[in-house]
């Protein structure tokens, strides 16, 4: 972890771990909407109850996603050797902030809470940062390859399952797609290395877990 400026780091990591769990985060670019809603009149279907509740704990996992992604990329940004890599990390995490505000506001449309649990998976998620970012080049950024594609196949997952007259949450979750992708498309290109097994497998289990928790907590 590097020495100047590290109090800085630190009291920047704790600001933004404040902002991230206390739903403060405000987006850069605006929310996604869908082409019906683009058009002028277009309005969002109503929702059955039991549909609205599908996508409020669909939406509720993504969000918890978009805090371990806080965690995960200023984590790695803190430890790793490269400042090349850090700017990058830092970049990344900056566009995730829009995927968190994003999130948070169709969890609210949704009437749906954010998970009880959003301190732990954030705490749990920091740790995994920092030690990502004492890997090394290479290895950090073959970490963030592989967090990115689970994440996309993750969304993949809830594309299938969202329902089809929700279509406001499908456009937020089609657009964070296409940035995961682009995100591991640029740590590839680079150099990034792929992880050794088990760590793949350990990561996919963990966001299993994640994730089962979270569509119901």
């Amino acid at each position: 972890m590097r020495q100047t400026g590290l109090l800085d780091e630190i009291l920047g990591l704790t600001g933004q771990a404040m902002a991230t769990l206390g739903g403060q985060t405000v987006a850069a670019r605006p929310t996604p909407k869908p082409v019906d809603e683009q058009l002028e009149g277009g309005l969002a279907k109503e929702l059955s109850p039991a549909d609205q509740a599908l996508a409020g704990a669909l939406m509720r996992v993504n969000h918890v996603g978009e805090v371990c992604a806080q965690a995960l990329y200023q984590g790695q940004a803190m430890t790793t050797p490269s400042e090349k890599t850090r700017e990058a990390l830092l970049q990344a995490a900056a566009e995730e902030r829009d995927h968190l505000a994003w999130t948070e506001t169709r969890l609210a449309e949704l009437r749906a809470r954010p998970s009880l649990l959003n301190p732990l998976w954030f705490g749990g998620a920091l740790v995994m940062g920092l030690v990502a970012g004492r890997l090394g080049d290479a290895r950090g950024l073959g970490f963030v390859v592989e967090t990115e594609r689970q994440v996309e196949a993750h969304l993949a997952s809830h594309l299938e399952r969202l329902p089809l007259d929700d279509s406001r949450s499908r456009a937020i979750v089609a657009a964070m797609q296409a940035d995961e992708k682009a995100h591991a498309e640029q740590a590839l290109a680079a150099g990034a290395l792929a992880l050794p097994e088990p760590i793949p497998g350990l990561m996919r289990l963990a966001a299993r877990v994640m994730t089962q928790v979270a569509h119901r907590i």
